[in-house]
């Protein structure tokens, strides 16, 4: 994919250019502000240190929430919204990755 398909979002004060096929820009502009915005309400709370920390326990908490949300036989959760999830769940996962091996090669 060229350049022109990435996407640079903005999460816990850091920048990610992600790709991704432009119908699905403003899914992911919105799911990085969603993310940042867990982020950092998990950062004021002082209970958690680090940012992989804090991206995991974000992740946790969304996913509870979804799952919570697929119980309730009023709010079921189509099979798309579910891939979408899983899908930007493992495009966070990887940037993590990528991020934390940057971060080893640097110390």
């Amino acid at each position: 994919m060229s350049s022109s398909n990435s996407v640079t979002v903005q999460i816990l004060d850091k920048e990610y250019s992600i790709i991704c096929p432009q119908e699905e820009r403003s899914n992911l502009v919105s799911a990085a502000r969603y993310l940042d915005g867990k982020m950092r309400e998990i950062r004021s709370s002082g209970k958690v240190i680090g940012a992989d920390r804090i991206a995991v326990m974000a992740a946790l908490n969304i996913t509870h929430d979804l799952l919570h949300r697929q119980e309730r036989p009023d709010v079921q959760a189509s099979a798309t919204t579910r891939e979408q999830v899983r899908d930007l769940l493992e495009r966070v996962d990887l940037v993590l990755a990528t991020d934390s091996d940057t971060s080893k090669a640097d110390s």
